[in-house]
């Protein structure tokens, strides 16, 4: 529901523009200019005190002298004077304004924080609302009147979004310049424009965001009531990205946007395009019921080229049943392809298309008919679409999409889809990726839509053993566990590992051997060390106290060779684990400086950055969310049955995957964590090596889950 300073905002009686001027290429002028033009139909009330009058319009000395105070109030003079405007203004009555000045220092954007107004900017390019007749802008274009709302952090990409929409035709019902969001930002317009009635769908532009939470919890409100399509710039870290441990490197902050759109309902896309033939797509073609996709056409080669495309994509070609290839044996000729594509033959007529389709339509097994037509002098492409587009007027319970393939001679084949509402495009690469596109929103919408369940009883007694480990490492001065401590913690998250203690020298370590069970593993314990085998600072299969010590000593003069100066905390022993079937994991966290804590999984080793095979996930977690997190993986493939491999235990690893979120949210000094590799086989997961790298935590830790509240 939108909040009366935005309904000002949007739908002004009075529009007061503060720095109005009649000086050529002044923002007072621009501004005025595309207000009067707009053809606003309130009252407009220039203020300047330089003027009597500006482009025709009676104009006020200041802010005081106004009859009454204006809904809307549009700021652009000096930075050092507008928190004393919207002050008086404030003071008026006015509840809402825009300010497109710039260069405003930190100490005058707190006053205006405090001014008591609702503030769109600073640094605003400024709005567009059609349907008020509202241009409060220094665009260079007016929008046309339609159903997108677009939101934007980049007053230049307004501007550039202006004139590709424009030229094609595209309408608005709202545009949003954002500039520094001092106050109004992506929540309020996605919370006013997913009631909106008149916005069909919703555009973004982000760059990045100020509060991760807020934003999430309304897209995902707003996703619910209509489709959210994004472009997120940048694909690099927003901050300074860790990267102590196989996490921290690996994972960048663009995997966590991504993860938080898509769980957020959210299309993400590339450019305007994507932008827009995503939106007209998700109207005309969706919301799909599945994903299996059967191809009827007149041409062998654009079926061929479609199936190519949308399987490399990663979809699913439906598989016909024996009673719909009967039907189709009785329609088709006798030289048709049998399966799918459905070759219907070149010399197709409307009637055959028509039998064709019909018959596909009737068949459980498909979700989705890509009809394709290619020119030939048997049957005119305006015949075939009429075909088609009967069909659809009874209620077929299929996605279809269409390709009439040519020029000027399926303009009025396309022309009628359109009126008809049937998804329409110009190649079979077009119409394969829109369908992936519908594919990838069903999966968001799927994923922001999952609840998770009431959260049990806390087990305390756990996260009280994991945060005494952790406070008596910080007490010591340590920021990295010891080998010991790290497996303490996940043994008290019932995580299974293999038995592993700590020495603090090559005696100590030889000491520990008759505690285990030989053969056993050494590793050196360094903070400055992420990748052990590197340096020779991993020895496997030592039988005696002697073969410890030997190693251990050896693997201290090659760090000083290798690695001078590098601290040494000691070594871990460890027992040797045999287990033949075994893919080798990694499981960890990190925290992003946007959506604070994640789980990351992915294919582990001492290969694991080259591999860079690996999918993020925000806490909370359950086993759904766990089994989605896997399957975005490579690996995902080989943790099934293959040749003599069995399967893994799939079960075990989910559970896994969840308690590693429980103890990242509960534990808030943990700042990242690698369990790398985390065997996993037909009987079960084992965590092989592990580390933690732990800080005092500030604030209140429940606030670093940017998904806390939509999953409670």
């Amino acid at each position: 529901m939108s909040t009366p300073a935005l309904s000002a905002l949007f739908h002004p009686a009075s529009v007061a523009l503060v720095g109005a001027s009649e000086r050529s290429g002044s923002l007072g002028t621009v501004v005025l200019r595309n207000l009067i033009e707009g053809g606003f139909g309130g009252r407009l009330l220039p203020v300047n005190p330089k003027y009597r009058e500006i482009q025709g319009q009676r104009a006020w000395a200041d802010v005081e002298e106004l009859e009454s105070p204006p809904d809307l109030a549009i700021v652009c003079t000096p930075p050092a004077t507008v928190a004393g405007i919207l002050e008086v203004l404030a003071r008026l009555g006015t509840r809402v304004a825009i300010v497109l000045s710039t260069g405003l220092t930190n100490e005058q954007k707190a006053r205006v924080g405090r001014s008591g107004l609702r503030v769109l900017g600073p640094n605003s390019l400024g709005l567009i609302a059609p349907a008020a007749c509202l241009n409060a802008s220094f665009a260079h274009t007016n929008a046309l009147a339609g159903d997108i709302g677009f939101v934007s952090q980049s007053g230049a990409m307004c501007t550039a979004v202006l004139d590709w929409a424009r030229g094609r035709g595209i309408g608005f019902s709202a545009l949003v310049s954002l500039g520094d969001a001092l106050d109004l930002d992506f929540d309020d317009f996605l919370a006013h424009l997913g009631a909106d009635a008149s916005t069909r769908a919703i555009l973004l532009y982000i760059e990045s965001l100020q509060d991760a939470r807020a934003f999430l919890a309304a897209v995902r409100s707003a996703a619910v009531e209509k489709p959210i399509v994004a472009i997120k710039a940048g694909r690099v870290a927003e901050g300074e990205q860790a990267a102590a441990s196989h996490t921290g490197a690996m994972a960048g902050s663009d995997d966590v946007y991504d993860y938080a759109l898509r769980r957020s309902g959210v299309l993400r896309v590339e450019d305007f395009d994507e932008l827009f033939g995503a939106v007209e797509t998700l109207q005309r073609a969706g919301p799909l019921n599945g994903g299996r996709l059967a191809i009827l056409t007149n041409g062998g080669g654009p079926g061929v080229m479609a199936t190519d495309a949308f399987v490399a994509g990663g979809g699913t070609l439906a598989e016909l049943s024996g009673a719909t290839l009967a039907a189709l044996d009785r329609v088709l000729p006798a030289h048709w392809s049998r399966g799918n594509p459905i070759d219907v033959v070149g010399d197709a007529d409307a009637a055959r298309y028509r039998a064709a389709f019909e018959i596909l339509v009737r068949d459980p097994a498909v979700d989705v008919i890509l009809i394709m037509h290619c020119p030939t002098a048997m049957v005119s492409g305006m015949e075939a679409a009429r075909a088609v587009i009967e069909v659809v007027q009874q209620d077929v319970p299929c996605t279809l999409l269409t390709t009439w393939l040519g020029g000027e001679s399926v303009e009025e084949p396309r022309q009628a889809f359109a009126r008809a509402g049937i998804a329409t495009y110009d190649t079979p690469g077009d119409a394969v990726r829109a369908l992936l596109q519908l594919l990838r929103h069903r999966e968001a919408r799927d994923l922001s839509t999952h609840t998770l369940p009431p959260p049990p009883w806390v087990d305390r007694e756990r996260a009280i053993r994991a945060r005494k480990i952790v406070d008596a490492a910080l007490d010591e001065g340590r920021e990295w566990l010891t080998g010991q401590q790290a497996a303490a913690v996940l043994e008290a998250y019932g995580v299974p590992v293999v038995g592993t203690r700590s020495a603090d020298d090559p005696d100590a370590a030889a000491a520990l051997v008759g505690e285990l069970t030989p053969p056993v593993a050494l590793k050196i314990s360094s903070p400055d060390v992420v990748h052990k085998s590197d340096v020779g600072g991993v020895v496997l299969d030592l039988e005696s106290a002697d073969a410890v010590r030997a190693a251990a000593r050896a693997m201290l003069e090659r760090l000083e060779e290798l690695v001078p100066g590098a601290r040494v905390e000691g070594f871990i022993v460890q027992e040797m684990a045999r287990r033949p079937d075994a893919r080798e994991l990694i499981i960890g966290s990190a925290v992003d400086p946007i959506f604070g804590p994640f789980v990351l999984f992915g294919q582990g080793g001492t290969a694991v950055e080259l591999l860079d095979d690996r999918a993020v996930a925000l806490p909370p977690l359950d086993r759904v969310l766990a089994e989605e997190l896997v399957s975005r993986t490579r690996i995902a493939k080989l943790l099934r049955a293959y040749r003599d491999r069995p399967a893994i235990d799939a079960e075990a690893l989910h559970e896994l995957i969840v308690r590693i979120a429980e103890l990242v949210v509960d534990v808030p000094t943990i700042v990242e964590l690698d369990i790398n590799p985390v065997l996993a086989d037909q009987n079960g997961v084992l965590a092989l090596d592990s580390r933690f790298l732990v800080r005092r935590a500030a604030g209140n830790p429940r606030q670093r889950l940017a998904l806390r509240n939509a999953a409670e």
